[in-house]
């Protein structure tokens, strides 16, 4: 595999829109390493913020525990968090009915939606059993690892 000047101007807008400093890639023997002026280095950076974890094609197994947060009257909500930087879709394709909406009833390996990385779409699995209740991340918008796509009311699938 080979990257044209396109491959490496999307990966730079890509970087140059999120908040990471660097990207390193490799592929095939060659090597791209990118960074923002005056970027500190992974050592300088807090834990919390430094990236984890290659793209995988299915990304529910690299994303991030969703994080419970306790919510009225004793019920619990979970967030389903960005497994990957990347652009986030809510449908399969253009024009198509979104995967989820407020309201939808979720199990583990319910798709939520895709983020595309680089042409790659990858599909991101909801993880928990409810019914969403909030979706923050917006269609077609840059997302970064970690940050909330979905927010799910725990309970039985109905």
């Amino acid at each position: 595999m080979t990257l044209t000047a396109k491959d490496v101007a999307e990966i730079t807008r890509l970087l140059e829109a999120s908040e990471f400093d660097e990207l390193t890639l490799e592929l095939d023997g060659l090597k791209l390493s990118v960074r923002r002026n005056g970027a500190a280095g992974e050592e300088m950076r807090p834990p919390a913020q430094r990236p984890v974890g290659p793209p995988a094609h299915d990304a529910s197994a690299a994303a991030p525990a969703p994080a419970p947060v306790a919510g009225a009257a004793g019920t619990s909500t979970q967030d389903v968090a960005a497994p990957l930087l990347g652009t986030f879709y809510r449908a399969p394709k253009p024009g198509a009915p979104p995967f989820i909406d407020i309201g939808s009833v979720v199990e583990e390996q319910t798709i939520i939606g895709i983020i595309e990385v680089m042409k790659l779409m990858n599909t991101v699995r909801a993880g928990v059993r409810g019914t969403v209740v909030e979706i923050p991340a917006h269609d077609g918008v840059l997302v970064e690892y970690g940050q909330t796509l979905v927010r799910v009311r725990k309970g039985p699938a109905a």
